[in-house]
């Protein structure tokens, strides 16, 4: 089952007096099949930096995409179910990450078919389970409490336990200095 999240936005009334302006459970999900057991849930999605913090209350509107707006950030959730191989093998990463405006960050003939590179510097923390953090070389167990600082690299995400695992992401848009890009990434756009 699939974790809900309830999302509580504060701001100011009529009279500058702090207030909470919406509680309700976040509704800005996305799941699909050519990704199954894997939930994103976005709680807020910011279009520049530095961020507006006194516009609209509900910033998540339209299609979800990986991405966060350009110059901004988004703070979402994933949760990731227990990853059954026969089905991994099967499935097809770069149709899953096209569906997320994503489609040339998959890298190809990699050893994960979800292994892609993001333009952005993403913080993470895992919020519970445990989760292998795929690199390019080596694979990383991260378990509950321990936070991950991502960096624009090849990466997946491998649930190989028997437990979900939730993530919490503040991805904020980024840039390059370097031409650190591998051959097997494509198309990740330097701005």
């Amino acid at each position: 089952m699939t974790q809900k999240f309830r999302r509580v936005v504060t701001g100011h009334d009529s009279n500058g007096v702090a207030c909470v302006e919406s509680d309700q459970y976040a509704e800005h999900i996305l799941q699909r099949p050519n990704r199954p057991g894997v939930t994103l849930t976005n709680f807020w999605l910011s279009d520049s930096t530095p961020a507006e913090y006194d516009g609209d209350v509900e910033t998540c509107k339209g299609p979800f995409i990986l991405h966060p707006p350009t110059h901004g950030s988004a703070f979402r959730c994933v949760e990731f179910l227990p990853e059954n191989p026969e089905v991994l093998a099967k499935l097809d990463g770069p149709s899953a990450f096209a569906e997320m405006g994503a489609g040339a960050n998959i890298v190809e003939g990699a050893r994960h078919p979800f292994m892609h590179r993001t333009d952005s510097l993403d913080y993470a923390v895992i919020l519970s389970g445990e989760i292998y953090m795929l690199m390019d070389e080596e694979d990383v167990l991260l378990k509950a409490g321990d936070v991950v600082v991502q960096r624009g690299t090849n990466h997946a995400w491998s649930n190989k336990g028997t437990v979900p695992c939730v993530i919490a992401f503040v991805l904020i848009d980024g840039v390059t200095t370097t031409n650190a890009a591998p051959e097997s990434s494509k198309g990740i756009p330097s701005r």
